[in-house]
């Protein structure tokens, strides 16, 4: 009896854990959330993290259709290979199939069939479908390197599959060979987002097709089973029973066709369709059974298991079932103790969705950091965004970086640290998008790069991380150099305004609206990177002036209610204020209230976010899914704990999603988040037990959680502040070797007339000033800086800043040239405020924009308008030529004016037309270039009028179809 009481607990353990493994996860994911709207994921089968995502393509081109499918469709083209999961550039869907009944044709939209949305049907590892058109029935399932097709026919002499190598992307090379009556393979070398992509194909039935036949260039040839081109297109055809299912296994590689055929041999259960899906379905259900979250909603069981699912899709093996893959160097190598994947997309994914992977899977995670290990010696970097075989070099920073220092904060080992530092120490100091101006500016200059703010706060973050990983090592002077630039993120921020902001020509871009989306942001505002200084969230609090000062700061980030100004960019979504959850730099900013004396209402935006961002429709993702980040800040956020500064091993606490939830790890440790009272308006904390103890932080360490918890949260309608600010606070400050931020030179853009004030500030108080205006590098035995002084001639201005304590500044530099001539100039027509070149001189002062329009402040934009503008030379006089620059990149929808016209008038301003000059370039020209538009005169004139014409409406071979093009004028030169 004694024996039988011991044992009965374990015996219920055991019941317990058997029941888990049995309870079906999958029934709570639907994969077509993210399909509609701007999520841009895909509703077909995969295995998590696999090779192969075979599924439907109904989008052949724009920003909605970048994964190759979207949810308001009614056409489906075909079936594709690959896919990627909510990106926000178009690539991958290769080697498209398509079943079909009668002739065979070989032009996309012919083929294509119509399909209804009540036969649609999406599962993890299934997806169904019917093809109008046909009368086919389409069902799909996958292993973890190939695909199973199921086409179920009516009785048909004529039962084809077309197999297209021409799909969606520019073509470099391909070839096709029928291998026998029931396998044909193939090869496709692409150019699109990834810009020399290799893929193999072998794919076999299960029953022999009666005949075949190659088409190039859609032309159909008799007697080939072997053809080479860039317009390859196959058919075979099948006699069918009524409802007769012909049954497909496909295999790809990056390596060869060998290594496509032994990953096919490698999948044993061949053409067995249920128990291919079977297991599919029970490799899902293992992953999404390491988080069992309990509530008896099942819209949000769906939205969050979905978003779980989402999250465990990307990255991509990329590896044969040999070893073999082919890296960034275009070479084949062979993986030896780890598995190579491919599709990071870092910029989004280090901030939650590797943070997430390095608490549930540390194996995979192992893996991944190997991979950019090989990344670094096969393609001379560590990876930015690395897309099949290559470096696309998306997005700004170097967030691998971060990736590795979280994993190995949080005892992830097993790679080569040395290796690892140098690595990160070549990725933050190379020559490329302003790094080299960054180490040498301590910023990147908006006058040389754009993006410049976004990338500084970015870089600054990185650098932080290179600090914490070589600390952790054992890297001591490597520590000191890059805690010290990690502080860089000081250099950007202005004090006259609180934001993050551009240095050019030694001070600020002008003019400045924080609402404003440019060119000196990454797909944002200042709004979205004011905040984006997670490395020193308490050094950023007292360079503003206090706590009570930065609180009000991101209290106005959620509750302005000012929109956005600026250009349009699509993948600023979802907006509480200025604060944009469909973008990821806005992910961390509702955590930074535990930071100040309002902590309730990071529970408040978090629990808003929660309910208001997310859904379990096709639209229910605020943006981009990409790669895992958008759902990832869900699942993690629901736990009640989040990153806000991966690389070290604190996890902010937020307010958790469910009542409870039990999260299982690798070590066969279970973290159980428990919240009983939680509730649609019980959401604000009143109590903490960690363990059963009362916890008093408003954080958690990852030594808090690793070998299992009990984590209790109390929770109520109502926030109780003075229990909240009893709690202890995250401390997130750099304290060692603290800089002085670069001086901010203030004046004209670049020219005046004249004379001009300078002034030159400090952002950090009680420092000193020196500085130089005879091109000699200042130091303390130069000027010092009293008070605002005059120029009246051409002048470099260099200024450096000290501290005692404190490391001395960088030096800053301002330019200005005195503009010298007569002229003045009026421009009648609305210039965008994105592009104002520095005033209304901007055209006549000597100063040219470079063709790199994003940088510096000189080309004068006009958005969807006419240019109308008069130059008047003061008196009249003999003018021979006259000319003005323009400026065409039609990617960036700006186009050379349609034509222009110049006029002259005498001082009685009776306007002639002189000369009409015709676009020095055809529209389609997507050749960034500067052309002069030049009109002889050969006549005594006072004024010369231009009208440019605006190209207009940007047609339907344009991704900006329907929007309005823009004019980029500079100088206007008369001779």
């Amino acid at each position: 009896m004694k024996f039988f009481k011991l044992l009965l607990p374990l015996l219920i353990l055991a019941n317990i854990a058997s029941a888990q493994t049995k309870k079906d996860f999958t029934q709570y994911v639907n994969p077509f959330i993210g399909t509609g709207g701007h999520g841009h994921t895909y509703p077909g089968p995969a295995i998590p993290f696999g090779m192969i995502q075979p599924g439907p393509d109904t989008r052949l081109e724009g920003w909605d259709g970048c994964s190759g499918y979207h949810y308001t469709d009614n056409i489906i083209y075909g079936f594709s290979q690959t896919h990627l999961s909510g990106t926000g550039i178009e690539d991958y869907c290769d080697f498209l199939f398509m079943p079909t009944v009668g002739k065979p044709e070989f032009i996309n939209k012919q083929y294509a069939s119509p399909f209804q949305k009540k036969n649609e049907q999406a599962s993890p590892g299934y997806y169904k479908t019917f093809l109008d058109k046909y009368q086919v029935k389409a069902e799909i399932t996958t292993s973890r390197r190939a695909g199973l097709y199921k086409f179920t026919y009516p009785k048909s002499k004529e039962s084809n599959i077309i197999i297209d190598l021409k799909h969606r992307d520019k073509v470099l090379d391909s070839w096709v060979e029928i291998v026998n009556n029931r396998e044909i393979k193939g090869y496709r070398k692409s150019s699109s987002w990834a810009k020399g992509q290799e893929l193999y194909f072998h794919v076999r039935y299960n029953k022999p097709f009666k005949s075949f036949g190659i088409a190039i260039n859609d032309e159909l040839q008799t007697g080939l089973k072997k053809a080479k081109g860039t317009n390859l297109k196959v058919y075979i055809q099948f006699e069918t029973t009524d409802q007769e299912s012909i049954l497909s296994q496909v295999a790809i590689s990056a390596v060869d066709d060998a290594g496509a055929l032994k990953n096919l041999n490698s999948e044993k259960d061949g053409f067995d369709f249920a128990k291919t899906y079977a297991k599919a379905k029970q490799v899902w259900n293992i992953e999404l059974s390491k988080i069992d979250a309990v509530s008896t909603s099942k819209k949000q069981l769906t939205t969050f298991y979905t978003a779980l699912y989402h999250s465990l899709l990307n990255p991509n093996l990329y590896m044969d079932v040999d070893g073999k893959y082919r890296g960034l160097d275009k070479k084949v190598h062979v993986a030896k103790d780890f598995e190579y994947y491919s599709v990071f997309s870092l910029w989004d994914t280090y901030r939650t969705e590797n943070p997430l992977l390095t608490l549930i899977d540390r194996k995979r995670t192992l893996d991944f950091i190997k991979t950019f290990l090989a990344m670094h010696k096969e393609g001379g970097l560590l990876p930015i965004w690395p897309l099949a075989n290559d470096e696309t070099f998306c997005m700004i920073g170097n967030h691998a970086i971060p990736v590795i220092t979280d994993a190995y904060a949080k005892g992830i080992r097993g790679f080569d640290t040395k290796l690892a530092l140098e690595a990160m120490k070549h990725a933050v100091n190379r020559k490329q998008f302003g790094i080299d101006t960054y180490a040498k500016n301590g910023a990147v200059l908006a006058d040389f790069e754009h993006e410049s703010a976004s990338k500084t706060v970015e870089y600054a973050y990185d650098d932080w991380c290179v600090a914490q990983f070589a600390k952790m090592i054992g890297a001591e002077a490597d520590y000191q150099t890059y805690i010290t630039r990690a502080q860089n993120w000081k250099n950007v921020y202005d004090p006259s305004t609180g934001h993050i902001r551009a240095r050019n020509n030694g001070g600020w871009w002008k003019p400045f609206n924080p609402t404003e989306v440019n060119n000196n942001y990454t797909e944002g505002n200042s709004w979205h990177y004011s905040f984006s200084t997670q490395q020193d969230v308490n050094g950023h609090m007292n360079l503003m002036g206090g706590e009570k000062i930065y609180q009000a700061k991101l209290d106005e980030l959620f509750t302005t209610k000012q929109g956005l100004t600026g250009r349009d960019q699509s993948d600023i979504t979802g907006l509480i204020g200025q604060y944009a959850h469909g973008n990821e730099p806005s992910h961390h900013m509702a955590y930074l209230f535990n930071f100040t004396t309002h902590p309730e209402k990071t529970q408040y935006y978090v629990n808003k976010i929660m309910n208001e961002q997310y859904d379990d429709q096709p639209d229910g993702l605020a943006g981009n899914e990409d790669c895992g980040q958008m759902s990832a800040w869900l699942v993690m956020s629901a736990m009640g704990i989040y990153p806000v500064s991966p690389g070290n091993n604190m996890y902010n606490i937020g307010t958790p999603w469910f009542k409870k939830m039990t999260i299982s790890l690798e070590n066969g440790k279970k973290i159980i988040i428990s919240a009983p009272t939680k509730s649609d308006a019980n959401y604000y904390i009143n109590g903490i037990l960690l363990n059963g103890k009362a916890y008093n932080k408003l954080f958690l360490n990852f030594s808090d959680l690793a070998n299992g918890a009990n984590l209790n949260f109390a929770l109520s309608a109502t926030s109780n502040l003075n229990y909240l600010n009893g709690l202890q606070k995250p401390i997130m400050k750099i304290s060692e070797n603290l800089i002085v931020p670069n001086p901010i030179i203030e004046g004209p853009q670049e020219t005046f007339k004249n004379k001009a004030e300078i002034s030159i500030t400090s952002a950090l108080s009680n420092t000193e000033i020196y500085y130089s205006i005879d091109g000699s590098i200042p130091n303390r035995n130069s000027i010092r800086y009293i008070a605002p002084f005059s120029i009246d001639k051409d002048i470099s201005v260099k200024a450096i800043a000290y501290k005692n304590g404190f490391k001395t500044s960088y030096v800053s530099t301002a330019a200005y040239k005195k503009i010298t001539t007569n002229y003045t100039v009026k421009i009648n027509s609305e210039i965008n405020k994105s592009f104002t070149g520095g005033g209304n001189d901007a055209l006549i002062d000597g100063v040219r924009g470079s063709i790199n329009w994003r940088v510096g402040n000189r080309w004068q934009g006009f958005w969807g308008v006419d240019f109308d503008g008069i130059l008047d030379l003061g008196k009249e006089q003999q003018v021979n030529a006259v000319s003005i620059d323009a400026l065409q990149d039609t990617q960036a929808w700006i186009i050379f004016p349609s034509e222009t016209e110049f006029y002259i008038a005498g001082n009685d301003m009776n306007f002639k037309l002189i000369s009409t000059v015709k676009a020095p370039a055809d529209a389609k020209d997507y050749t960034i270039q500067i052309k002069e538009l030049t009109a002889k005169i050969d006549k005594t004139c006072r004024y010369i009028k231009i009208i440019a014409k605006n190209y207009g409406t940007l047609p339907s071979w344009h991704e900006g179809v329907g929007g309005k093009a823009h004019t980029f004028f500079d100088e206007i030169t008369v001779k």
